[in-house]
């Protein structure tokens, strides 16, 4: 095997519903973090452990090109809202490794603090591990896992010999570690900028201006009919 190091491109799921400034951050400090090729948005369908998104998949996918569409290493990935079931991270980076079969790239999954404790009640939780880096990102009012004795035991014994604080260990083998990034924690979230706008309070500077007034155009989060 070539001794030449793996690329790195991350992986960010998310029901970006709507996308806002907090997401877009994350994904622009890793980049230069683990100095990523390419950042793939990955809207979530059908999560199966989160509420139904309130926004269609069609609006969610419309504000998250809107919010990315400039960004050179930032691309929109649609798989999961072409399936009809239910979504499953493990299966979209079965298929990322399928379609980069033969190539040098290691994949790094960008994970919350709060879904990354909830691992373990993931579909095939432990497969993550073989087919990815895991990038976690602290969110703010959520523990940091820095204290890995606050980890669920499943969890504690799964990540036991992965972690790294080495940004060039991820490019050494395709995956298998478990990095923690230190990124800009914007006290923003999804449910407060639907509550603003279903409440007719302004959220701008919250999102980009572009995804707000597509958000204004399409009364999303305004109009309960209108989302589907």
């Amino acid at each position: 095997m070539s001794d030449d190091p793996f690329s790195l491109i991350g992986i960010y799921g998310g029901t970006f519903d709507p996308v806002h400034f907090g997401h877009l951050r994350v994904a622009e400090e890793l980049v230069e973090i683990l100095q990523l090729d390419e950042v793939r948005f990955l809207p979530a369908g059908r999560p199966r452990l989160r509420n139904e998104p309130v926004a269609s998949q069609h609006h969610r996918k419309v504000m998250l090109h809107e919010a990315i569409r400039d960004n050179r290493r930032f691309f929109l990935d649609d798989r999961e809202l072409r399936r009809s079931e239910e979504s499953y991270s493990v299966e979209s980076l079965r298929e990322l490794r399928d379609e980069f079969i033969g190539e040098k790239v290691a994949f790094c999954f960008i994970i919350g603090v709060d879904a990354f404790l909830k691992l373990p009640d993931w579909h095939l939780w432990r497969e993550l591990f073989e087919l990815s880096h895991l990038v976690i990102v602290n969110r703010p009012g959520h523990i940091s896992v820095m204290n890995q004795a606050c980890l669920p035991p499943k969890l504690r014994d799964a990540c036991l010999d992965r972690w790294t604080d080495d940004v060039n260990a991820l490019r050494r083998v395709s995956s298998g570690f478990v990095f923690t990034a230190v990124t800009t924690l914007l006290d923003i979230s999804s449910t407060t900028i639907r509550t603003y706008i279903a409440a007719g309070k302004s959220a701008r500077y919250l999102l980009p201006d572009n995804v707000l007034n597509y958000i204004g155009t399409h009364h999303v989060y305004t109009r309960k009919n209108e989302n589907r």
